[in-house]
Parts: C-alpha cells; sequence; structure tokens
C-alpha cells in the first residue's frame, strides 16, 4: 500500500525515510523512484517464484508423484456425529 501524497510528490504525513547503512533517501526524488523499482523487482521475484511453483506442482500431479497430504478425517464419522445432534463446533472438538 502507498502512502499518501500531495500534489506536488510530497508525503501527505511529511515523514521521509534516510537510511543509515545504505544509499536511500527518499526525500530525493530519485531515491524515491529507486525504493519504488526495488518493490517493483522484489514483487516481480515473488510472482516468478509462485508461477515455478505452480508449474513444478501441476508437472508433479500429472506424473501421480503429487498427491498431496493425506486425508484425516473419517468423513463417515462425522456424518455419523452429525446424525446424532452434534453441531459444527462439538464434531471438530471431537475429533
Amino acid at each position: 500500500m502507498r502512502e499518501p501524497r500531495r500534489a506536488n510528490g510530497e508525503s501527505a504525513f511529511g515523514a521521509s525515510l534516510k537510511a543509515t547503512e545504505q544509499p536511500i533517501d527518499t526525500s530525493t526524488a530519485a531515491s524515491k523512484c529507486f525504493l519504488d523499482m526495488l518493490g517493483v523487482f522484489a514483487e516481480f521475484e515473488t510472482n516468478l517464484r509462485r508461477e515455478r511453483q505452480l508449474e513444478g506442482i501441476a508437472r508433479a500431479k500429472a506424473e501421480g508423484v503429487y498427491k498431496g497430504r493425506p486425508g484425516s478425517i473419517d468423513v463417515a464419522q462425522v456424518r455419523a456425529m452429525k446424525a446424532e445432534g452434534m453441531g459444527a463446533t462439538e464434531i471438530a472438538n471431537a475429533l
């Protein structure tokens, strides 16, 4: 989420960031641009990683290797508890 800006580009809160270890100072236009670009590239890298992960999962599923986590709840037992009149919270607590 971006911070609100005035029409002249200044922070609506009057705040700026000045890093002591790196050459980042958001009080200048160039530094703001640099910081925004870092954010864009970080988001891009995260999206690429997510796409590769989904492709790998799809490939593994097609090969029958990836089956997901085995089920841990007995559906018949849940239906039987429901038929006995137990509510969802009681069933969840019991299992």
